[in-house]
């Protein structure tokens, strides 16, 4: 349906949006002063207090002014079906309404979506705009929030998502990354606040407004002249999202970031497939091996060959050996990195022949140091190689600051240069795991060659500093993980690193290194399989502390492609208990924050009048997370749909289950 305004008539200045369960309702006004202004119902409550809209341009002030010019409504209802993913089929249910807004002779669209599961707008200036460049200077999108809600963020920073998960009051947060995710003290409102859809734009981040002390505002990463975007004759924003809940764990298992995102972009996707892997990367990490050539270089021919053999007899299908390519000598120059030539010690012909004889993935590592320009000369010879090598993946790294100078991870350059990568890697068949990243808005959807990317503080921090707390995972499934798959990198076995002395230290002091480990027990590090979701899914530790452990049957039988995902139970920043279905069978993963509890599960998700047989990895009696955190059980049962059980968990621990039909 659209209204077009005659030069006579009146426009009217607000129009009520609603969900199809008209559970959430958004409300559009244009003030007095002819400035857009949106507010947001959920459940009959306000949640967002009215809050103002708008563009400053280079030439142009687009924030008030303004006269509804033309409304157009429509609404969408389709299922369609990811490759891979949490879940095979989604839908995608909302009501649309598109407003155009004229100001003398210029136009902006706001457009506005409503769900069942939040809401979301985007700003456009249509193509036929008359200016040949614009550049953007501010964006004035408000989120006032009606109460003073509990918020879980880290802070805006233009290069690094590598934080810990602070919570505060929303009336504390000075500035914040996105996702930020906000509770209300009753546990009955669930609020996050993302983007989806970022292209060709800069990122967002949140401060805190000078108006209100509940309220947040876009701030976009610039360029080094401070234009915050640049376009040519047409510029759309990424949608700006705001999902909705009254359960933490419906948080998760929303789809609305998706579902703004366009269709692939890949006809046959049959090349891209999910995998498990390991590799060398560990060692580095906590000082035993080196990414360079010498005595303690992880990556070689001879542990290569040891890797492979060990992925084909595991069911683990990939394997990555960062530090094969020369250059991490030169670590900072311009130019340092060659991501075709292998080190001396390292026939890459070799390993990848062994790997095609053994049927074993191999992902190739590219390290760029932030030099873009060398990078991108590279790109298309080097992806070609990967290709004519057999390789079906790479693992891009962008550790230090950004060449050209100036620039941030996280503006409009970079998310170019990231988009630019994951459209040269689907033409050579190769699927992308990007670390120091852009963050994830949902456009796997678009291109599910872009499998997984870590934007976190993940596991390596654990490596060479005080380490991840026991919350952090607890967390990290309802802010980060709202955005897409995490490369945590779980999988840990020697979690206090009793194996490697006289371990080099190369980020950090030697004391800290000494110190350094995992603050959770082994059956945890099971259970972060599920909880923590990634369709390319590192069990990272040396293999050497796999080879032998009962417990790493598990990592062998646990997919990481799904057809179903349930959180059966969660408390953000507590405790979670995650099920995830591949075909018939049920994956079970629990885990808790710094206190020990005992979660409680029932088995009413299974299918009635079925028996099945369960797996159970736990924490044992003796399970200490200072003194044993090692110690484990493994016990099997027979469960059905009326099974109820009660697990206990150590400080910091959890449980992993496989549930299997009889």
């Amino acid at each position: 349906m659209s209204i077009i305004l005659s030069s006579c008539a009146k426009a009217p200045q607000n129009f009520d949006l609603k969900s199809p369960s008209n559970q959430i309702s958004l409300s559009f006004n244009l003030t007095d002063s002819g400035q857009p202004e949106y507010s947001v119902n959920y459940q009959g409550k306000q949640v967002i207090t009215p809050s103002t809209l708008g563009w400053t341009l280079k030439n142009a002030q687009l924030t008030d002014g303004f006269e509804v010019k033309q409304i157009d409504h429509s609404n969408v209802d389709e299922t369609w079906q990811m490759p891979w993913g949490e879940r095979k089929n989604i839908q995608n249910h909302y009501n649309q309404s598109t407003v155009t807004l004229s100001k003398g002779q210029r136009e902006i669209h706001l457009i506005f979506r409503a769900f069942d599961d939040g809401v979301a707008f985007r700003y456009e200036i249509p193509a036929e705009a008359p200016q040949d460049s614009i550049f953007l200077m501010n964006e004035q999108s408000e989120f006032n929030i009606s109460q003073n809600l509990d918020a879980w963020s880290i802070p805006a920073d233009f290069d690094s998502y590598e934080h810990l998960y602070k919570k505060t009051k929303l009336s504390e947060v000075k500035n914040a990354n996105t996702p930020i995710t906000l509770a209300s003290e009753d546990q009955k409102l669930f609020l996050s606040i993302h983007e989806a859809a970022l292209t060709d734009f800069a990122g967002m981040t949140l401060y805190k407004s000078d108006k209100n002390s509940l309220g947040l505002y876009s701030t976009l990463v610039p360029w080094p002249d401070k234009v915050l975007v640049r376009a040519k004759g047409h510029l759309r924003s990424p949608w700006r999202t705001i999902q909705i809940a009254s359960k933490a764990g419906d948080l998760i298992t929303s789809d609305m970031i998706l579902n703004l995102n366009e269709p692939s972009k890949i006809q046959d996707e049959s090349w891209i497939k999910p995998m498990k892997y390991v590799g060398v990367w560990w060692g580095m990490h906590i000082g035993h091996n080196t990414w360079t050539m010498g005595k303690r270089h992880g990556a070689t021919t001879e542990s290569a060959i040891d890797y492979i053999n060990f992925a084909a007899e595991n069911n683990i299908q990939a394997v990555l050996f960062e530090g094969w390519n020369t250059g991490w000598d030169k670590w900072g120059q311009k130019d340092a990195f060659d991501h075709i030539t292998p080190y001396a010690d390292f026939d890459l012909e070799k390993v990848a022949q062994y790997c095609k004889e053994k049927g074993i993935s191999l992902i190739m590592h590219n390290e760029t140091g932030g030099d873009i320009p060398s990078y991108e000369a590279l790109i298309e010879k080097a992806y070609a190689k990967y290709q004519q090598l057999g390789s079906n993946a790479v693992k891009t790294g962008y550790a230090g600051g950004i060449m050209p100078r100036g620039q941030f991870h996280h503006g409009q350059f970079m998310v170019r240069h990231y988009r630019k990568v994951v459209e040269t890697a689907a033409k050579y068949h190769l699927m992308l795991d990007a670390h120091e990243p852009i963050k994830d808005t949902g456009i796997r959807r678009t291109w599910p060659n872009m499998m997984t990317r870590e934007g976190v503080r993940g596991m390596e921090w654990n490596g060479w500093s005080a380490g991840n707390p026991p919350a952090h995972h607890l967390v990290l499934p309802f802010t980060r993980g709202l955005s897409g798959p995490i490369d945590y990198t779980p999988g840990i076995f020697d979690l206090k690193y009793e194996k490697y002395k006289n371990r080099i230290p190369w980020n950090g002091s030697q004391e800290t290194l000494d110190n350094a480990r995992i603050h959770t027990t082994l059956a945890k590090q099971l259970a972060l399989f599920v909880t923590l979701y990634s369709p390319m899914q590192m069990a990272s530790d040396l293999i050497e502390n796999y080879k032998g452990n009962p417990a790493f049957q598990f990592i062998s039988d646990v997919p990481c492609d799904w057809d179903e995902t349930k959180i059966l139970d969660a408390a953000i920043g507590e405790h979670m208990i995650t099920a995830r279905r591949n075909g018939n069978n049920w994956y079970i993963g629990g885990a808790t924050d710094e206190n020990a509890r005992t979660l409680s599960l029932s088995f009413d998700f299974l299918e009635p009048g079925k028996n099945y047989t369960a797996t159970i990895y736990a924490d044992n009696k003796d399970t200490d997370l200072e003194k044993n955190p090692t110690s484990y059980k493994i016990e099997k049962m027979q469960v059905d749909a009326s099974t109820k059980l009660s697990i206990p968990c150590a400080e910091s621990g959890g449980f992993a289950m496989t549930i299997i039909p009889q």
